[in-house]
């Protein structure tokens, strides 16, 4: 099954992100249009302190019209490398920085719309080094022990699927926190 790309428009152009209208040729020979964000790529991290302690955000999210638990995240800037984008975003947002910051896989956030792939690192050997926070970013900063957040992962309580991926895929490097 192929599928062939016929055009390629740009249609807007955002802070982030920036959408295209693909006219594709269907394997049935039938055409379809199909409007794609473009992002350049982002990160979420899964801070845990010594304690066994999961280090969460909560902020406003205004597509969702109320504040949500999450882990640090970020978009990466034109060109950075994501360990580094991981390094800065944990500082912004937590206030620390990662002695080890280790890669634990990715995903693409939406495949059926969207170009975001998502890259996760596991932050340890937590230290105090902020970095100033995005002007536009009001975060509080929530403490919770690691059975505590798988538990509330597994019971719907955390309604972001970045958390819960990155959980998902931290899973076999946690365990010593359990």
């Amino acid at each position: 099954m192929t599928y062939e790309l016929i055009q390629s428009k740009l249609a807007y152009t955002g802070r982030a992100f920036s959408i295209r209208r693909d006219t594709i040729c269907l394997p049935d020979s039938r055409q379809a249009e199909l409007d794609i964000v473009e992002h350049v790529g982002s990160v979420v991290i899964l801070p845990v302190d010594q304690e066994g302690k999961v280090l969460f955000v909560r902020q406003y999210r205004h597509a969702t019209g109320t504040h949500i638990l999450e882990l640090p995240a970020g978009t990466l800037e034109k060109g950075e490398q994501p360990e580094i984008c991981a390094h800065r975003e944990l500082r912004e947002e937590t206030g620390m920085a990662a002695g080890s910051m280790q890669l634990l896989g990715g995903f693409y956030l939406a495949p059926g719309y969207s170009t975001e792939y998502m890259h996760v690192f596991l932050a340890t050997g937590l230290v105090n080094n902020p970095l100033t926070a995005d002007a536009d970013e009001f975060i509080s900063l929530e403490q919770v022990p690691i059975t505590w957040a798988l538990q509330m992962s597994s019971e719907g309580l955390l309604p972001d699927a970045k958390t819960l991926a990155a959980f998902h895929l931290a899973y076999n490097h946690i365990q010593k926190w359990l």
